[in-house]
């Protein structure tokens, strides 16, 4: 990887929260380029740890409701981050949300909303059927408000994330259903490489759209991953991957991938489980994929040290890797793996023990 991808416009977040942020902002860029300051970097928080926080529903007449209550949900993100200070490379990010099929919402399939994640109703009956992209949509207009009403609210605060976006061959299993295209790719494979087109073009229209709003108010570019860029940071995936062979992937996925991952200045694959990690050879052709974001998955696929060899993989061909682990398995991570482009992921139980983890992961 090329260090061409650390020069770029910089600039200071003035956050109470996070006094630190220009020197762990140096961390993550030497770590986007497999190279190291003084530490890898760390964030003392679990992969989808927000998910263990329920709200109470019934104080709203529908899930629909409490997601689209802009007022409360930054009100809530406000409460979690009341007098916290931000230790090492963990950030105080917003990030707007309705759920992973956002995208797909804006093409007309249906959110249905539960208490921490929504899906959508596929609405693709034939590949002749005419979809477009509605600027108009609810969804995009409830997104907006979020982004506006966090951007009013956080100044000294907290950073303005841009909502999750997944376009390619994830945005079609939404529209169609993803056991009927897998019986499509057998029956209309130049169907699906045809509406397949479609997506990436509307994808970069809605990530510039949400990146001009972030970018005019002095924000970086992150999500809900909570890695920040200077340029325009992507988090491309396909959880569809698990569901089809390597051919598959490199006929149907890689090419709308290629296209999302070259208009950007940092991506970080999110590769979720082993039934994508078996493609993990065509993963790594991509360009400018910096780093890939292992999630080992729960059961038998914990704990993370059985997947050491993976991890050491994707550092031999020059990438970085996003690791989420238990404390227990901090040691012995520290000495199977180089430091060089590893992101640690830790639960925290409080200030004294986030500062001794920064101690022990410095002397590594």
């Amino acid at each position: 990887m090329s260090s061409d991808t650390r020069v770029q416009e910089q600039w200071h977040l003035d956050l109470a929260s996070k006094p630190d942020f220009d020197q762990a902002m140096a961390r993550i860029n030497a770590w986007y380029v497999q190279e190291l300051i003084d530490r890898p970097p760390v964030r003392f928080s679990r992969h989808n740890a927000d998910y263990d926080i329920v709200d109470d529903a019934s104080l709203w007449p529908s899930q629909q409701a409490r997601w689209y209550d802009v007022e409360y949900q930054v009100d809530r993100y406000l409460r979690q981050i009341e007098g916290k200070i931000f230790h090492g490379e963990t950030f105080p990010v917003f990030w707007p949300n309705l759920g992973p099929n956002f995208f797909a919402g804006l093409f007309g399939s249906r959110l249905e909303f539960g208490d921490v994640t929504s899906w959508a109703d596929p609405i693709l009956v034939d590949y002749a059927q005419a979809i477009a992209l509605d600027w108009q949509s609810e969804y995009l207009q409830k997104i907006d408000a979020l982004t506006r009403h966090a951007l009013a609210r956080c100044e000294h605060r907290f950073m303005v994330g841009y909502t999750d976006l997944h376009p390619g061959i994830d945005w079609l299993a939404a529209l169609r259903g993803s056991e009927p295209l897998c019986l499509d790719l057998f029956d209309y494979p130049d169907e699906i490489k045809d509406i397949l087109q479609l997506s990436t073009p509307n994808f970069l229209a809605i990530y510039d759209h949400f990146d001009a709003q972030l970018k005019a108010h002095h924000q970086l570019s992150v999500s809900w991953m909570a890695i920040p860029s200077f340029g325009r940071m992507h988090i491309p995936s396909c959880d569809f991957a698990t569901m089809i062979s390597p051919q598959q992937f490199r006929d149907f996925v890689f090419p709308a991938l290629h296209e999302e991952v070259v208009a950007m200045t940092h991506n970080i694959f999110h590769m979720d489980g082993k039934g994508v990690a078996r493609h993990l050879d065509a993963i790594l052709e991509l360009p400018k994929v910096q780093a890939i974001q292992w999630v080992q998955g729960v059961g038998t696929d914990q704990p993370i040290l059985q997947w050491i060899p993976l991890i050491q993989r994707i550092q031999a061909a020059g990438r970085s890797v996003v690791v989420d682990l238990t404390l227990a398995e901090l040691e012995p991570l520290i000495s199977a793996v180089k430091p060089e482009g590893i992101f640690l992921c830790l639960p925290s139980e409080g200030e004294e023990q986030e500062l001794a983890i920064l101690q022990r992961v410095a002397k590594w």
